[in-house]
């Protein structure tokens, strides 16, 4: 069994969603012909990590715009609760809600179903729940490597950040949903992406630095 997530050359599906940010609508074919767009596809607020990745699209923004790049980031939350937490700790960037995570499957991202049998894990696609609590995650601000659980638990006391019933919903049904980067161009092509822990489960949460996604983006110009 195989995924398929989207390729370089491959055009990305169009999807419109509602802004968190804004009033309205945030459509893909906005873009069309008019820019390339960087689109961040990640889980819910639940994760840290992905808050933080918003965090940072949010700050290369500046930085992308002189290249003809527009950011656009989805995150796996009804439209409500981003919004209240978006009112508080607000971003540059433009940003959709995707509860359903139905724009990540339409770009192809894994998201692992919890089997019981570990002969027939395989990640990204099945895995135990044994094997995801195994994993340790290697980041910055944590203390030690670290279960995901437990990794999810010390940065959110550290933010300061109270999981309430609407993100434990979320993160029980689309917790194992991988996030990922798409580069597309004024076409809605893909020319570069980056999908999390696409071939090993130890590199959940490591996601591309600053100087790789700008790299990516000047590569447009060649």
């Amino acid at each position: 069994m195989t995924y398929l997530h989207l390729r370089p050359g491959d055009t990305a599906p169009n999807f419109v969603l509602p802004a968190v940010n804004r009033e309205g609508e945030v459509s893909l074919a906005d873009y069309r012909g008019r820019s390339a767009v960087l689109v961040g596809l990640f889980r819910g607020l639940h994760c840290p990590f992905c808050r933080r990745q918003v965090v940072q699209l949010s700050t290369l923004q500046a930085k992308l715009k002189p290249l003809g790049v527009e950011t656009l980031a989805v995150v796996n939350t009804p439209l409500d609760r981003a919004r209240l937490y978006f009112k508080h700790r607000p971003v540059q960037l433009l940003l959709a809600a995707d509860p359903e995570a139905a724009t990540h499957r339409a770009f192809g991202l894994p998201a692992g179903e919890i089997v019981d049998d570990e002969s027939q894990s395989r990640w990204p696609l099945r895995i135990t729940l044994n094997q995801l609590q195994s994993a340790r995650l290697d980041h910055p601000e944590l203390p030690a490597p670290t279960d995901p659980f437990g990794a999810n638990d010390v940065l959110n006391r550290r933010d300061g950040f109270e999981p309430n019933e609407i993100d434990q919903q979320i993160a029980a049904a689309h917790g194992t949903q991988l996030a990922g980067y798409f580069l597309l161009d004024r076409d809605g092509r893909v020319r570069w992406l980056f999908v999390e822990a696409a071939e090993r489960m130890s590199d959940l949460t490591k996601f591309p630095s600053e100087d790789e996604i700008l790299a990516a983006a000047r590569r447009l110009e060649a």
